[in-house]
């Protein structure tokens, strides 16, 4: 499974090098050892056969991208490639994992993203960013439904009890703390720091195996979020409902994910999460979920199947109902 993904600019210079990674800042220029052995193995294996430029890509603002070469140095599993002479972009994987897997969707995805476009520019740092965590969602999903058929999901799942759930929102609703409790069965009150990457957890539920992407709610990352969407059998959208002053926000969100077509007919579940911060009677809860509907326009939402459940991932409220909901709502 990829791991990370890592772009140098202006490697012929080691001390003016940039270096940008996604999600972990897993090399830096003190990593002199590393980063030149990843340098050197471009140089040593440069032939001019090896460059593709797929005819696809010839357009105005092309750029030559070089055949990707697998390495392991330092206990890296990495596989890179070299954009116009003097940039890498880089994979790491899995010590178990064998590059070559992602080789042709590895060059489509430079192909497509720098030459198939409107032009690109490798002088800014938000599209060097915007690169970088396209790529990786692509790979992660690729890995995940392409390359990933782990010998125990082989064993104890059949295709077809396999499911993908993709659980969205904006920043600070709850996301990323219910996929943990559903992992591990714990609440870590301490755990405040915000999600800026993207994870894909399995989890085994009434004899299915659920593939839970968790995508980080910041501003920054929500226009990433129809790339991890796509293919999923359930959506799942989180609200903070003890935060009204973000409500707007929040309900802009999740139209502008309901009205992309291609997510037609695709069930959704809308869990109204933080119901502990609320402390409201059941007569109270239920105005609470009459305003909620009326101000988020539920009414709107047509040609799917979807229901709400108000949830405390902290006192776990509702989350036992959430798995069987999420199965329910499959099974329609």
């Amino acid at each position: 499974m990829l791991r990370d993904i890592f772009l140098f600019k202006g490697k012929k210079d080691l001390e003016d090098l940039n270096i940008y990674c996604y999600p972990k800042e897993i090399i830096n220029t003190n990593n002199k050892t590393l980063v030149n052995n990843i340098i050197k193995g471009h140089d040593q294996e440069k032939i001019t056969d090896n460059e593709i430029t797929p005819s696809s890509c010839e357009t105005a603002n092309h750029f030559k991208i070089d055949t990707p070469i697998a390495q392991y140095i330092n206990d890296f599993n990495i596989y890179t490639s070299c954009i116009n002479e003097e940039i890498i972009v880089g994979l790491i994987f899995e010590d178990e994992d064998n590059p070559y897997d992602y080789k042709e969707i590895f060059e489509e995805l430079l192909c497509e993203l720098l030459n198939n476009g409107n032009g690109y520019s490798f002088d800014e740092e938000m599209e060097i960013d915007n690169l970088l965590i396209s790529m990786f969602i692509d790979l992660r999903r690729y890995g995940d439904e392409v390359v990933e058929k782990t010998p125990e999901i082989e064993h104890y799942f059949q295709r077809d009890a396999f499911f993908k759930v993709f659980l969205f929102g904006i920043d600070n609703s709850g996301k990323s703390s219910l996929v943990r409790l559903l992992k591990t069965g714990e609440f870590n009150e301490n755990f405040f720091t915000p999600t800026r990457k993207f994870e894909i957890e399995y989890i085994e539920e009434y004899g299915g195996l659920l593939a839970i992407w968790d995508m980080p709610g910041q501003l920054g990352f929500r226009s990433r979020w129809l790339k991890g969407l796509q293919d999923s059998n359930i959506l799942v959208y989180m609200l903070d409902i003890a935060n009204q002053r973000r409500f707007e926000e929040a309900k802009k969100e999740f139209w502008n994910i309901l009205n992309s077509n291609e997510l037609d007919a695709v069930p959704l579940l809308i869990l109204g999460n933080k119901s502990d911060l609320v402390k409201q009677s059941d007569a109270q809860l239920q105005n609470l979920r009459e305003e909620v509907f009326n101000y988020f326009e539920f009414d709107r939402i047509k040609n799917r199947d979807w229901k709400f459940l108000f949830t405390s991932v902290k006192t776990n409220h509702n989350i036992e109902s959430t798995v069987q909901t999420i199965f329910d709502l499959m099974a329609d």
